[in-house]
């Protein structure tokens, strides 16, 4: 294939170009924080779990301390009205009987607080693991939400930037042949290298050096002849960088 060196040169630019658009492309599929935001969004739902264990610790105590306060209410409301029905009791029998009934009423009651007492240290202790277990939440919500925002902004700006490089793009492939520009569309899309610069006999596409007989081709070789690479098969591009 013959083609002008010039037309051969922007090959390069064309090339340049297809490699930024392809990590535009990656911004904005992938962006940098996501590996971040999904180990986040895993460790949310393992506090989500942990938090709920803990919010159903305390309401068991606190419902076990309602019951307390519940009973020694009861307890002292019929203490009280035992205590009225001796003021008033003239039978000593029935009055002996309330005194018993009064004084298991106070044991009962001491009983009830002493419990009251140990439940209400269970219920803050509870409440404290609560409310350490809701901060770690939220700092891990608060991290996410940060880092989201940014991917999103992140991955509007590489949106715009690769369609601003697809119109450069599409600007310079209109001044290349259109049979070059398919040429190196095809070796690009074969191995993944279209063209590569020949700078001081190394290939710049594959890195490769060439061997002697192989610069000697090259050099031979008329300036508008679409050279490739003898090992990655790009199209090989010739300046006064080569080393010709």
């Amino acid at each position: 294939m013959k083609a002008s060196p010039e037309h051969q040169r922007r090959l390069l630019d064309i090339a340049d170009l297809d490699r930024k658009i392809a990590q535009a492309e990656r911004a904005r599929t992938t962006p940098a924080q996501g590996a971040r935001i999904n180990e986040l969004a895993a460790l949310r739902q393992q506090q989500l779990g942990e938090l709920t264990g803990l919010t159903g610790a305390l309401d068991d105590a606190n419902a076990e301390l309602a019951r307390l306060e519940s009973d020694v209410a009861l307890a002292a409301h019929r203490r009280d009205r035992d205590a009225e029905r001796l003021a008033a009791a003239t039978d000593p029998k029935q009055a002996q009987a309330l005194e018993n009934e009064i004084e298991s009423l106070g044991r009962r009651i001491s009983m009830l607080e002493d419990s009251e007492l140990e439940v209400m240290a269970r219920v803050e202790e509870a409440q404290a693991s609560v409310d350490a277990q809701q901060a770690l939440l939220d700092q891990t919500q608060s991290e996410g939400a940060q880092l989201t925002a940014a991917a999103k902004a992140d991955m509007a700006a590489a949106a715009t930037e690769g369609e601003h490089l697809a119109r450069d793009r599409a600007a310079l492939a209109a001044s290349i042949p259109a049979e070059l520009l398919a040429e190196y569309t095809r070796r690009a899309a074969r191995g993944g290298i279209g063209v590569g610069l020949l700078r001081r006999g190394i290939c710049e596409g594959c890195q490769m050096v060439l061997a002697g007989i192989e610069l000697n081709a090259v050099r031979n070789a008329p300036a508008d002849e679409v050279l490739s690479c003898p090992e990655c098969g790009g199209i090989l591009v010739r300046t006064e960088e080569s080393g010709l």
